[in-house]
């Protein structure tokens, strides 16, 4: 029988905290979850690989005596026995988790099915019970999308979404972007044996404006502009996200010019104190169906300069 190395599977150090460990597991179950996964046979093994490191290495007394059987293990291959020979002695630690250790306790995700490794030194002990009951174990967690214009994310504010039937009032902080994620702490799954719940994990996703373009905190926006107010100069309102605003078009203004508006662009996330920048791109417009007196203008305006 091979020896697996828990630690290597959550990769993690041998002298990981219990936090770093819970840390590690929850980052790979969720990335190789079954249900982020459809019909991959290759994550669901990682996923039952990763479930069973952390059944032993979150618990002290799995893990302690998993300690032990690797400094043995170790010293046996130093010895000169190979990984899966029949050389080291499995037996004086097989079974002896049975009766002493709760299952499934450090499974937010769902389910167990241990391998034969795990059920020769612990028994088995997807579903033991210890004098009590079953060890608590956390709740499932759930995952969600909520969709938001580019105003709702500039402005924030309240809104409501349902997860498996229930209604959820969550506040949206100005600034947010496009794929960021929240996390709802006790929002998902109800724990097992008095354990704490799940979270809820919600990702953003921002519908695209045909008005912006979105950098960062900066926005850009085209604006259309008369080939008179370009040659002559003058005045124009453009709307930005904070309200309308008059800027002035100098004289003998080119195609793609470009402004700055200061302070007009996207509020930074959890600092709405500090706002980008809104760049107007100038687009030079052309009249269409001129009457023939304004041809005729246009024709005495070519000939006073010739190319």
């Amino acid at each position: 029988m091979d020896y697996k190395d828990y630690y290597k599977i959550l990769g993690v150090d041998k002298n990981a905290t219990t936090d770093q460990i819970k840390k590690a597991y929850r980052k790979l179950a969720r990335q190789h979850h079954p249900d982020v996964n459809p019909n991959d046979p290759k994550a669901e093994q990682k996923f039952k690989e990763v479930n069973e490191a952390n059944e032993v290495l979150s618990d002290e007394d799995k893990r302690r005596k998993y300690d032990q059987l690797g400094a043995d293990y170790q010293r046996y291959q130093q010895g000169g026995g190979g990984r899966g020979q029949g050389g080291f002695d499995w037996s004086q630690y097989a079974g002896q988790g049975q009766g002493g250790f709760g299952g499934g306790g450090g499974d937010p995700f769902g389910g167990a099915d241990f391998s034969d490794f795990f059920s020769s030194i612990f028994g088995g002990m997807g579903g033991g019970q210890r004098a009590g009951g079953q060890r608590p174990g956390a709740g499932q967690d759930y995952q969600a999308e909520l969709e938001l214009t580019l105003e709702d994310a500039y402005r924030g504010g309240p809104r409501t979404l349902t997860v498996n039937g229930k209604s959820l009032r969550i506040n949206i902080k100005p600034g947010v972007e496009d794929g960021q994620t929240i996390r709802l702490r006790d929002q998902g799954g109800p724990g097992r044996n008095g354990g704490p719940a799940g979270s809820l994990y919600i990702t953003l996703r921002l519908q695209p404006d045909a008005r912006y373009t979105r950098t960062g905190n900066d926005l850009t926006m085209d604006v259309p502009v008369s080939i008179y107010k370009a040659v002559l100069g003058g005045e124009q309102v453009v709307d930005t996200l904070s309200g309308p605003v008059k800027i002035k078009i100098k004289p003998d203004t080119a195609n793609g010019t470009r402004l700055r508006l200061r302070g007009k662009g996207f509020p930074r996330y959890q600092h709405p104190d500090q706002v980008g920048d809104l760049y107007l791109r100038l687009n030079l417009t052309l009249p269409q169906h001129l009457t023939d007196q304004e041809k005729e203008l246009f024709q005495q305006l070519a000939a006073l300069r010739p190319e």
